[in-house]
């Protein structure tokens, strides 16, 4: 049995705290392959005015009387951060990509309320050209379970023999709808965005270091431009809600960015495209039972 790895944090874990750790070297994955078992948890979350105030305006969300799906993920994401750039994560920060996230709303999040947060590693999944892991987040308020969620991280390389069932369970779905509509993504507010969600990645941030990594600049956190999908489909506020998207690609700054729409009988799907490449860079699809 894995012996638990436990992180208590009284705020919100500090930037400075965990990026000391990315450059620490990483364990590798154990003779069985199995996760290492980390868990964080942060108790007493309460949305300040700024903070509440810069999500809003940032991730292009019309106004509400409640939280988004979205805000949990946001103000949870430097608990993952931590959780990844721990001396014991089986690879070091710098080689993941974010390629996956399911959220999970149940009930209605107040804008006063006060959240407790749990974060712990999950499954881990062998591709044909790399590994998936996974990260399980949960939120109470008043002892009751509002909100969870997993965010799935890639690193390439070889681990093992590849599972293609796994793959295919996984995969994003086609999204044939038209385009819905059409905005340029806001370019400033970076750092602002930065500071929420704990990721201050200079992919994110500048772009002459995007450029040295092969981009044509910087992009976007993926958090913010689901908001702005969510926020042009009139879908940010829907409880309770299952939200599910697919990272495939950058969505930069200031990017003519158009967004195709396909409803059915039980989900919607989306796909947000940039500056025209007929593949999209986010794929989703959200489900609001009984609606």
């Amino acid at each position: 049995m894995r012996t638990p790895i436990r992180l208590e944090y009284r705020a919100k874990p500090s930037i400075l705290g965990f990026m000391s750790n990315v450059w620490r070297p990483s364990r590798g994955f154990s003779g069985d392959g199995q996760m290492p078992d980390i868990q964080a948890r942060w108790c007493g979350q309460r949305a300040s005015p700024r903070d509440l105030a810069d999500f809003i305006n940032l991730s292009g969300l019309p106004p509400a009387e409640q939280l988004s799906i979205l805000y949990p993920h946001t103000v949870s994401f430097p608990m993952l951060m931590a959780v990844l750039s721990h001396p014991a994560f089986p690879l070091p920060i710098w080689k993941l990509l974010q390629v996956r996230n399911r959220l999970v709303q149940h009930e209605p999040i107040a804008f006063d309320a006060v959240l407790d947060f749990t974060v712990r590693t999950g499954d881990r999944r062998v591709l044909e050209k790399g590994v998936e892991m996974d990260l399980q987040v949960n939120a109470r308020a008043g002892g009751r379970t509002v909100w969870e969620a997993v965010n799935t991280f890639y690193a390439r390389g070889r681990y093992g023999t590849a599972g293609a069932a796994q793959a295919e369970a996984f995969a994003s779905p086609a999204v044939a709808g038209s385009m819905a509509t059409e905005w340029r993504m806001p370019g400033q507010g970076r750092w602002r965005y930065g500071r929420l969600s704990g990721d201050v990645n200079p992919l994110h941030m500048n772009n002459w270091y995007a450029r040295r990594f092969g981009y044509v600049g910087a992009f976007t956190h993926p958090q913010r431009a689901i908001g702005q999908c969510l926020g042009h489909l009139g879908a940010a506020h829907h409880v309770p809600m299952q939200l599910e998207t697919w990272i495939k690609g950058p969505v930069f700054y200031g990017a003519r960015v158009g967004l195709r729409s396909e409803p059915r009988p039980a989900e919607q799907l989306f796909a947000l495209h940039v500056d025209g490449d007929a593949r999209p860079a986010i794929v989703g699809r959200f489900v609001i039972p009984n609606a």
